[in-house]
C-alpha cells in the first residue's frame, strides 16, 4: 500500500515532483491532510502484487519451464528454461560442497595414503543428492511445483487420516491436524563429516 499520483508511486520521506513540476518536501505526504492530497490528485492504493522474480516475469506470467528452440529470421534461437537453470544451480551447489574437501583427496594421492572413508562417503552422497535433485527438477510439470520443490517449507500441516484413509475429526466436527515432513521438497544435501 502507498500513495500514488496517477499510476506513479510516490516515495515516503523523500522529496518528489508532481507532473506539473511542483516540488514537494520529503515530509509532505506525512503532514498533508486528505483534502490536500485529493486537491492535487494523490490517492492511496495498493502496491503491485508480489511475485518471485526467479520464477515469474509478472504476477500472472510464469517463466518457461522447459528449454525452447525456435527459428527467428532464419536463425535457430534456444531459450533456456527454468529446469535447465535450476539443474545447473544444483551442479554449482554440489561443487561448492565438495571443493573444501578436495585437498584431502590430493593429499591422499600425493602421499599414497587412504582417503578417509567418511569423506569418500560424503563426496559420493553429494554427487548422488545432486543427481537426485536434478531428476526431481525434471519431474516437475509446473512452475509452482518447481518452486515448492526448491523452496517449500520443510513441514506441512495436514488433516490426520484413519486406517481407511478417511479424515479424522474431533467431537466438534473440526479436522484434527498433524505436522508432517513436506513430501514435495527436494532431497536434502548431506551433512559434512566432522
Amino acid at each position: 500500500m502507498g500513495y500514488f499520483i496517477g499510476s506513479r508511486a510516490l516515495p515516503m520521506d523523500r522529496p518528489w515532483s508532481a507532473d506539473n513540476g511542483t516540488q514537494y518536501p520529503a515530509n509532505w505526504l506525512r503532514l498533508s491532510s486528505t483534502a490536500d492530497r485529493d486537491a492535487i490528485g494523490v490517492s492511496w492504493g495498493a502496491d503491485d502484487p508480489f511475485y518471485d522474480q526467479r520464477f515469474w516475469w509478472s504476477p500472472t506470467l510464469a517463466k518457461q519451464l522447459d528449454d525452447k528452440t525456435e527459428t527467428v529470421d532464419g536463425v535457430e534461437v534456444k531459450t533456456t528454461g527454468l529446469k535447465t537453470q535450476w539443474k545447473s544451480t544444483q551442479n554449482d551447489i554440489a561443487g561448492s560442497l565438495i571443493a573444501p574437501s578436495d585437498w584431502r583427496i590430493i593429499k591422499a594421492k600425493e602421499t599414497s595414503t587412504n582417503i578417509p572413508t567418511a569423506w569418500k562417503t560424503y563426496r559420493a552422497a553429494v554427487r548422488t543428492s545432486c543427481n537426485t535433485r536434478q531428476t526431481e527438477i525434471d519431474a516437475c510439470s509446473t512452475v509452482d511445483e518447481l518452486k515448492e520443490l526448491l523452496f517449500g517449507s520443510a513441514t506441512i500441516a495436514r488433516q490426520k487420516t484413519d486406517a481407511d484413509g478417511n479424515g479424522v475429526v474431533d467431537s466438534d466436527g473440526k479436522a484434527v491436524m498433524e505436522t508432517v515432513a513436506n513430501p514435495n521438497i527436494a532431497t536434502a544435501w548431506p551433512t559434512e563429516p566432522s
